[in-house]
């Protein structure tokens, strides 16, 4: 992955915001106004017009909080608590998680916040560690097997790991949402998170091409994306049948209840 995929759940009466951010671009965010634009529109009367910046480099992405006031979070949703704090008028503090929660203080309920997904982090091939740098070779798909998005990967690949009768069906994404609810990590999974895991694996972890036929609704599209994901992840062996360990037992009740 190049760059970095910004995403604001709540973006007011136009709904869910995406942005995408090459090595060296920027985007602002804030409440904005006519004469403070902003990338990210955060619709609170809390925060600032310009609340702060992200920018975008080679192997990670870096915060600048404009805030005099108030420290943000950045928070990693798949790392048991794991968080940083980016302190009153802080420049381009360096963040490491591949996946992030920025938070910013508010009055409501529920926080404010919009999520990065970073660029790849590079993982050396295990079988390849032997032997001068020079020698070593990366791994063509460069996967964290801790994240929420390879159980997602994993739970979509199920079917063809436990059953040789072809063809099989491909989860939905309902599905998805019901096997994975065993998970402690996964307890609170929407439908709406596992669609944009889906989107992160097709768009930037394993690259797919999935196009949809000529006047194909929403729901052929994301078919044709998660087959052509799940093609992908069993063709070059990404998802094996040990990874199926990583999955809740079937029939186990949710995590929670």
């Amino acid at each position: 992955m190049s760059g970095i995929v910004v995403h604001l759940v709540e973006a007011g009466e136009g709904g869910p915001a995406t942005l995408r951010l090459g090595p060296g671009q920027r985007a602002r965010f804030g409440r904005g106004s006519s004469t403070t634009p902003v990338e990210l529109r955060l619709a609170d009367a809390t925060v600032s017009r310009l609340a702060g910046e992200i920018h975008a480099t080679d192997d990670h992405w870096q915060l600048s909080n404009f805030s005099a006031t108030h420290s943000y979070l950045v928070q990693n949703p798949e790392g048991a608590g794991e968080y940083l704090r980016v302190p009153p008028r802080r420049a381009g503090a360096p963040i490491p998680f591949e996946f992030s929660r920025v938070v910013l203080p508010s009055r409501r309920d529920t926080p404010v916040f919009f999520q990065v997904f970073a660029p790849d982090h590079v993982y050396l091939d295990p079988r390849a560690m032997v032997g001068s740098g020079e020698s070593r070779t990366l791994t063509a798909y460069s996967l964290d097997e801790t994240a929420t998005y390879f159980l997602v990967l994993v739970a979509l690949c199920e079917p063809w790991l436990r059953d040789d009768r072809w063809p099989v069906a491909v989860p939905t994404t309902p599905q998805i949402v019901e096997r994975l609810r065993g998970h402690a990590a996964c307890a609170r999974l929407t439908a709406r998170a596992v669609s944009s895991h889906i989107d992160y694996l097709a768009d930037e972890k394993l690259r797919v091409q999935a196009p949809a036929p000529d006047g194909a609704g929403r729901a052929d599209r994301r078919n044709g994306k998660r087959e052509a994901v799940v093609g992908v992840a069993l063709k070059f062996g990404i998802i094996r049948e040990e990874h199926l360990a990583l999955l809740p037992p079937r029939n186990q009740p949710a995590a929670g209840r």
